[in-house]
């Protein structure tokens, strides 16, 4: 067995002088099977039924498939309001379209986010992919201060996204929020948010400061490991693909990969602690602010802004 490696960042000392506090496991969210889109069949890791369990966080799907049938029908025309949309493509390609003439593709390993702001009309098609197509798509919600703001949007290609590289093999990409004093290219988003995608070989520790009272979770997809403080004991609570990690507060969490390595996302932001109505892709504070939504769909005025802002 391979000596442990020490943590590539180190442990946090709160302001006031105490030892830092490690995050433990609130609770074990397992995905469920389901279609959306035109008939794409995707694994949602959390939704509507979580509210607001996971404030800001809305929704997770984890869509992947080596059939291109359980793909390639996408995710046709379709309106979003007031909240972000964060894309990642981890194998393949999706070609979009917005309604603000916005138009490309997402990449293996690139990120689109999206804020969804007044209103945006957009469309994601995968394109056939030989071997696995695979990637996820998150949802943060926007403040009611933002809501009704002009839409923005930020395309990345994956070089544009830094790696951190362990001595021991592992390999942190920073998308946002701060790794090893390296920051990630997504900044300025209203809830503060850390999105990592962390790789590590097996047996390998991972110890991350995050603020208090931000709202943390992990998505294993690759390998398994171990999700909280005793997991350097290899006896903490067990995660795999297939299922979210929720953590309760402290101010850092401690991951430990298996014995077969471990791959997973560190997300993390600050909760909004507002009501949320929620109708499809629409997601408001209020039924009234919703039916305003709807209305302006079926008269032809949901899209307010004429242009996109850059985040």
């Amino acid at each position: 067995m391979s000596e442990t490696p020490r943590p590539v960042v180190g442990t946090l000392t709160p302001p006031n002088g105490t030892d830092p506090v490690p995050r433990p496991v609130e609770r074990k969210l397992v995905g469920k099977e389901t279609l959306e889109g035109a008939g794409v069949r995707l694994r949602r890791m959390f939704g509507g039924s979580e509210v607001p369990l996971l404030d800001p966080f809305l929704l997770l799907d984890n869509f992947g498939s080596t059939n291109p049938a359980d793909y390639l029908a996408g995710f046709p025309w379709h309106p979003h309001r007031g909240i972000e949309t964060v894309t990642y493509m981890l194998n393949g390609r999706t070609a979009h379209e917005d309604s603000l003439g916005n138009r490309g593709v997402i990449d293996s390993g690139d990120v689109q986010w999206m804020s969804a702001g007044s209103g945006i009309l957009h469309q994601e098609m995968p394109k056939r992919t030989d071997g696995r197509l695979s990637g996820f798509q998150l949802w943060v919600n926007l403040p009611r201060s933002l809501k009704m703001e002009a839409p923005a949007y930020r395309g990345l290609r994956s070089d544009a996204i830094p790696v951190v590289p362990g001595e021991d093999g592992r390999k942190v990409r920073v998308i946002a929020g701060t790794y090893d004093r390296v920051a990630g290219p997504v900044t300025h988003i209203p809830v503060d948010p850390t999105y990592l995608d962390v790789a590590l070989p097996a047996g390998a520790a991972f110890d991350l400061p995050v603020p208090k009272g931000h709202t943390v979770f992990a998505q294993p997809f690759e390998g398994a490991g171990t999700f909280d403080r005793s997991g350097a004991a290899r006896s903490g609570f067990p995660g795999a693909p297939g299922e979210t990690i929720l953590y309760g507060d402290g101010d850092r969490v401690e991951i430990r990969a298996g014995d077969a390595g471990l791959r997973f996302l560190l997300v993390a932001g600050r909760p909004l602690h507002e009501p949320v109505a929620w109708y499809g892709p629409i997601v408001m504070n209020t039924r009234d602010e919703l039916v305003e939504a709807v209305h302006d769909l079926d008269r032809g005025t949901f899209i307010r802004a004429k242009t996109v802002r850059e985040l």
